[in-house]
């Protein structure tokens, strides 16, 4: 019997030390679009990614929409009309100045994708003559087919092409190396931050990124309540190694975190009940607005926000009369009166009606350009189902001109979850920031889904590239600092030691314990006497069960390093559970043992952050960010004239 041979070399304790002015940690949308635009004010760049670039983070298989792309020819809204529409949505808990970044400038980041050589318009005319594409520019749009501001796109060619223009500019580019640290020093009386710590995932050489500014771009985390040793890769709707360490080692490093609180009911995950994203037949998001139907083939009747029944496919797609837009997939669940689209009814509703389970989705009652642009680009270029979902279906004989898909769970849902099997879904806690999307320790930025609130991928490029020029005008004249050689020393100590373990356990069981404990003390229902043990259950693993995960080689140490950062994220979201306390709707976060809904005393950001291992809480006023348009153009007179030239 042959023993397994290592494939890559052993380089387990060698050091590797780079330099750069801007260095950037995720090469997903964000990383990408915020290394670009550093590279294109003569910066130079570096970025960090654990996986492969090309085809790393949440838009790495593809993503069949942008969102809020406000400026684009044939939109009817403005970029403030959309931003300060999403702030009342959520009652103020939103991160204003990045849905108006978000608004303002991701058209400009779509253009940008088109000169890369990625494909935004239907320029082989596949859909000519559809009701959701403008025949003169070709652009086709989703959701409100009035005002225009949600894109249909071929997401799976994106990435692809920002690597190619990665390259193009010259940005050093380190695939396969997770970074795991942040170095700060203090500089003139205040903390800065001056880099990064990692390890080659392959090689286990572990890297010092020296850097006059940093920007994190990595994931929101994930598998905190949800895992399944056996289903790793369908635990999450994100790609696997997409689980929060920027969270992580942002809070350990002293960063300011808000909204960490706030948790949703499960939506995607096979580690809980769920069918694969995507995979089952409804009618929200990607599926908007397939035709629904009940176990008899009756079909199911859509609405407007007053409850006018909808005659014909095409009117799911306009706002109601006196209605001027609304607003659809990303965040947006339930959206309040004013902002509330075409949709069916209620599943109670229904049920009183007689209507009958199960419910299944029949793309052959739609006209064939809808039926086309949702099973075979939606479903298809939307993440994780271009191969599982639509290939396979096909594969396996699935034709929507003829037959349905079921739903699961209530209504159309992709299941039925418990309220204690949580995600960070719908607008998640994040970074805490200013105008800059600078962090509150001078030379560290955020973008992406490192940014509390953040939304879908029209946010991720259009946040990246602005934190990554803010960040290139910050260090004109700044000098990088030496790294701290005692940081270095315990960061070096803390990621080899799960090699030097000999009879010890699985990263996978620790997973586990931590998705448990959350589970049973973070559920939906919270008070301080659970939150509090369950705080206490976590630092029992910190001390008793971390010292005893086992890593074989390098990939395996990655594994282990991911869910010792999940650990602490489950730490931070327990803690800032504690803080907040009273109840909170738009918050979904409720505590028996303060069950008063939004008081006016607590209608702020509860901010979060470590200081000498003990967390410190912090209060910032929910409109914070003042009157976004005129903040924004304050601070990017620059950005605007060039757009403008």
């Amino acid at each position: 019997m042959s023993t397994y041979q290592w494939p890559y070399k052993n380089e387990i304790g060698q050091e590797e030390e780079v330099s750069c002015d801007v260095l950037v940690l995720g090469g997903g949308l964000a990383g990408c679009y915020a290394a670009i635009a550093a590279a294109r004010k003569g910066k130079k760049v570096i970025v960090v990614e654990k996986g492969a670039t090309e085809r790393s983070g949440a838009a790495g298989s593809g993503f069949d929409h942008w969102e809020s792309a406000c400026t684009n020819p044939c939109s009817q809204v403005t970029p403030k009309e959309i931003a300060e529409a999403y702030i009342e949505e959520q009652d103020y808990y939103s991160n204003g100045i990045a849905h108006y970044i978000e608004c303002r400038e991701g058209y400009d980041r779509l253009l940008d994708m088109e000169s890369f050589g990625g494909k935004v318009r239907d320029t082989e005319d596949e859909f000519k003559g559809a009701e959701f594409r403008d025949e003169e520019t070709k652009l086709m749009f989703a959701y409100d087919y009035k005002n225009r501001f949600t894109l249909r796109v071929w997401g799976s060619t994106f990435k692809p092409a920002l690597y190619r223009e990665l390259k193009r500019l010259g940005v050093t580019v380190y695939d396969r190396t997770e970074a795991t640290a942040l170095l700060t020093a203090v500089v003139n009386g205040k903390k800065r931050g001056t880099g990064a710590l990692g390890m080659n995932v392959r090689t286990g050489k572990f890297m010092i990124f020296r850097a006059k500014a940093t920007i994190l771009t990595m994931s929101r985390p994930a598998r905190v309540w949800l895992f399944n040793p056996d289903l790793v890769g369908l635990c999450e709707f994100r790609p696997t190694q997409s689980i929060g360490s920027g969270h992580a080692m942002g809070y350990r490093a002293g960063i300011e975190f808000t909204m960490m609180e706030k948790s949703v009911k499960g939506e995607f995950s096979a580690a809980g009940r769920s069918f694969p994203p995507y995979g089952t037949g409804n009618n929200h998001n990607t599926w908007y607005a397939a035709t629904m139907v009940d176990a008899r083939g009756v079909e199911i009747p859509y609405v407007d926000r007053d409850g006018k029944e909808l005659k014909t496919v095409s009117e799911r797609y306009y706002p109601a009369p006196g209605q001027k837009f609304f607003l659809k997939g990303g965040v947006i669940d339930e959206a309040k009166y004013e902002y509330r689209g075409p949709e069916t009814l209620p599943f109670d509703e229904l049920i009183k009606r007689g209507y009958q389970l199960p419910f299944y989705a029949d793309l052959s009652r739609m006209p064939e350009m809808e039926r086309k642009v949702i099973w075979g680009m939606m479903v298809g270029e939307e993440g994780k189902t271009k191969i599982p979902i639509l290939e396979n279906y096909t594969n396996r004989g699935f034709d929507p001109e003829k037959h349905m898909l079921q739903s699961y769970g209530n209504g159309w849902q992709s299941a039925a979850f418990l309220s204690q099997e949580r995600q960070l879904f719908g607008a998640p806690g994040g970074i805490m920031h200013d105008w800059d999307l600078k962090t509150n320790i001078d030379g560290i930025y955020a973008a992406g889904d490192q940014l509390f609130a953040s939304d879908c991928c029209g946010f991720a490029a259009a946040t990246g590239y602005y934190a990554g020029r803010k960040a290139a005008d910050s260090i004109e004249d700044v000098e990088p600092a030496v790294p701290d050689r005692q940081q270095i020393e315990a960061e070096k100590a803390r990621l080899y030691a799960p090699l030097y373990v000999e009879d010890g356990t699985d990263w996978r069981e620790l997973n586990m314990a931590v998705s448990k404990a959350m589970q049973n003390y973070c559920g939906g229902i919270k008070c301080s006497a659970l939150l509090e043990e369950g705080l206490a259950l976590l630092n029992s693993y910190e001390k008793e069960a971390v010292p005893l995960v086992k890593a074989d080689n390098p990939h395996e140490l990655m594994r282990a390093h991911e869910v010792f950062d999940i650990l602490e994220v489950a730490k931070m979201i327990l803690q800032a559970c504690l803080f907040r306390e009273s109840s909170s709707k738009p918050l979904c976060f409720e505590r028996s043992d303060y069950p008063q809904m939004d008081p006016e005393a607590d209608k702020c950001f509860i901010t979060i952050r470590q200081e000498n291992g003990k967390a410190v809480k912090g209060r910032v006023p929910l409109g914070y960010f003042g009157d976004v348009e005129e903040e924004y153009e304050k601070r990017n007179q620059d950005y605007i004239g060039s757009r403008l030239r």
